[in-house]
């Protein structure tokens, strides 16, 4: 059992002395605790390529352009600007993204074009159209 020096949490084992059979090897238990945990099963995305993609960076371009920097003159300032530049920049990704479940079949990599390539396989059944897939 191979456990991390000095850490409180997984430092802990037992050794079973009185579990050891036939054996020269002693039986060694350990206890983890689990941390609950809450964990996002959606999440806002947009797609690559897309109208709304290409809606949402010229909304951020817009924010940027717009970005009054002229009157940065303390800490103070600059993090009232950087809030404001945060808070529109939340705005315009929240309007143009949709909410996707996360499932175990989510795929990161999948896109349109797999969607379109897998479709007409099935209709046509080719090994053409698998191997385009």
């Amino acid at each position: 059992m191979f456990l991390t020096s000095g850490s409180n949490e997984l430092d802990c084992h037992s050794i079973h002395l009185e579990w050891c059979l036939s054996s020269n090897h002693v039986p060694l238990t350990i206890t983890i605790s689990i941390i609950k945990e809450h964990v996002n099963l959606s999440k806002h995305s947009i797609g690559k390529g897309s109208e709304e993609e290409v809606s949402f960076i010229k909304d951020i371009s817009m924010i940027f352009r717009n970005l009054n920097t002229s009157n940065i003159s303390d800490p103070t300032s600059l993090d009232k600007i950087i809030n404001d530049l945060a808070q529109k920049a939340e705005y315009a990704w929240e309007k143009h993204s949709k909410i996707i479940k996360i499932t175990k079949h989510s795929k990161s990599w999948w896109d349109n074009k797999c969607s379109h390539d897998l479709e007409i396989y099935r209709m046509t059944r080719s090994l053409e159209d698998w191997k385009t897939f």
